[in-house]
């Protein structure tokens, strides 16, 4: 193979301090330098993929055009590159184990003890390996999931020194560790990264490159302490402090050539990024909006304890985020716990320029998503329903405009006498013998938009594609009854006949809109989904006419 180069990250002191951020903005660096980069992360968790997860446990699972189902890190590598990922550029331990087993029943292993050094390890590597012949990248960078010194990632960290081994002056590691500044002392202490590079030292890993997350820049002093105590240059210790988005990561790296230096590092001719766009994204981001609207989101994954975790959604966060900022609005959002609207009613919701239902499963909260729908309806608030928000938004009108009142979902009611959505017929098999990870119908999916309808307006073209995570769908022997009443199927799977998206004519509604697919995983901030675009549109008329 070519002579390829490898960039390690790994994360030092406390997990969830940016380091897939920092990742994605280390990809952009390269990238935007004129080199072919691929990103990899490494899970530490044995599930297969991150499908089976609670998102109040990891955060929202991201999902990918090849149905994939990864960590929120792979999305912010799609953001910040503009490049769909894959199955390739996510592994997990249970991936791992399992190929290793697998391959162990197969006799492929021909009687050796397998062990977790080297075959764990071997395998690892080969997946890097395995993402560059099909990438075919110029470098490939590995984020190691965790923190340095947990003990479930340190086979991660022993294929990290034996590639380094094999492959003298094409790899570094880069270290995202966390420098706090306790209030009672008021300066930043480094003795917590200090430590954590020490534990790498231990694992036969020398750090090339620190980068300190904390609140404020360095200071000289404390780079002369990290360059005094973790073995490297001044220069080499470079600073992520706390920002307003972001998506200011790549500049602030920038300034401190960050790619520069790692390119020389890598023995490659050392460019400079053109961030020209990303400036002009960071000018958007911070301009004076002139407009400000308020959007409820009626969900059931923000509850942690007594903390509301915004990373359950963190997907569509991002692209009301995108696509706000290119309208020049301020969106305040509402977090409202679907069970709260059910035990308290519907008022609770208020009076908002829009409502969001999104992603969910199972019938906790469900009434309360159904209430939000309905309130929407009756109160001519704008509305997007995305995947079970879509469905509920179906049941939803069949109670209010039919006046089916038992009308539900076979999902959360099996018996229920208006099954106006139910189990897709091929799903079935799959729930009877219980195997949920990785068979729903998942990624990228074709559909054919109808003429005349609010959904061709947002995506001015026929043939479109969503990706999708779902097992139940709206019953076609119900759209007619549906139809008649004034709702629109406004399109249809090319393959299957399912319904993608449902919708309001105007004379009804402002916008009362739903979608089978998932179009906060396409979003870019560069480029808004254009569903989120047309939404804030019109929450911002609305606004107007209050």
């Amino acid at each position: 193979m070519r002579n390829l180069k490898f960039i390690f990250v790994s994360g030092g002191v406390i997990s969830g301090i940016g380091k897939g951020f920092t990742t994605a903005s280390i990809a952009l660096l390269l990238k935007s330098a004129g080199y072919k980069v691929a990103p990899i992360k490494f899970e530490n968790y044995l599930n297969i993929d991150a499908g089976t997860i609670n998102p109040i446990e990891h955060g929202d699972v991201f999902l990918c055009d090849d149905g994939t189902e990864a960590d929120m890190d792979i999305g912010s590598y799609e953001k910040f590159l503009d490049d769909n990922m894959s199955k390739e550029n996510f592994v997990t331990m249970g991936q791992i184990y399992k190929t290793v087993i697998e391959k162990e029943r197969r006799f492929e292993f021909e009687g050796e003890d397998v062990e977790a050094i080297p075959h764990i390890t071997d395998e690892i590597i080969k997946r890097i390996y395995h993402l560059a012949n099909i990438k075919k990248p110029q470098i490939v960078i590995i984020e190691l999931g965790g923190t340095a010194g947990e003990y479930q990632n340190i086979l991660y960290y022993e294929a990290s020194r034996i590639l380094t081994f094999k492959n003298p002056g094409d790899v570094i590691h880069i270290h995202v560790s966390y420098v706090p500044t306790p209030k009672h002392l008021g300066e930043p202490k480094t003795k917590p990264t200090q430590l954590s590079v020490k534990t790498l030292n231990s694992m036969g890993i020398q750090p090339d490159i620190i980068i300190a997350r904390s609140e404020n820049y360095l200071d000289q002093r404390r780079q002369d302490r990290f360059a005094l105590f973790c073995n490297l240059k001044p220069e080499m210790i470079i600073s992520n402090p706390d920002l307003s988005t972001v998506y200011e990561i790549p500049l602030i790296l920038a300034k401190q050539e960050l790619e520069i230096k790692i390119l020389k590092k890598l023995n490659l001719k050392p460019k400079k990024a053109d961030l020209k766009k990303w400036e002009e994204l960071i000018k958007l981001i911070k301009k004076p909006k002139k407009s400000k609207i308020k959007i409820a989101i009626v969900g059931k994954y923000f509850g942690t304890g007594d903390y509301q975790l915004r990373d359950s959604y963190a997907a569509l966060f991002d692209a009301i985020d995108h696509a706000s900022w290119h309208l020049e609005t301020h969106v305040d959002t509402v977090w409202i716990d679907a069970e709260r609207v059910e035990k308290m009613g519907s008022e609770i919701i208020g009076n908002p320029n829009g409502i969001i239902v999104p992603i969910g499963w199972g019938a906790r909260g469900a009434e309360g998503m159904i209430m939000a729908a309905s309130y929407a309806l009756k109160k001519r608030i704008p509305y997007l329903g995305l995947c079970y928000g879509m469905q509920l938004a179906v049941v939803a009108f069949a109670r209010e405009v039919l006046g089916w009142k038992e009308a539900n979902t076979t999902e959360n009611d099996p018996l229920t006498k208006y099954p106006v959505i139910y189990l897709i017929p091929s799903q079935r098999e799959f729930i009877e013998r219980r195997a949920y990870g990785g068979t729903m119908r998942l990624g990228k999916w074709e559909a054919k938009v109808k003429k005349g309808t609010l959904a061709y307006a947002i995506y001015k073209k026929n043939l479109i594609s969503e990706r999708h995570r779902h097992r139940y769908e709206v019953n076609n022997k119900y759209i007619p009854y549906l139809e008649k009443k004034g709702l629109i199927v406004s399109a249809r799977s090319k393959v299957e006949n399912l319904t993608e998206m449902i919708e309001l004519p105007k004379s009804l509604h402002p916008f009362y809109f739903g979608i089978q697919g998932h179009p906060e995983y396409k979003t870019r901030p560069l480029k808004p989904h254009p569903v989120f675009v047309e939404f804030i549109k019109t929450c911002k008329m609305s606004n107007l006419k209050l």
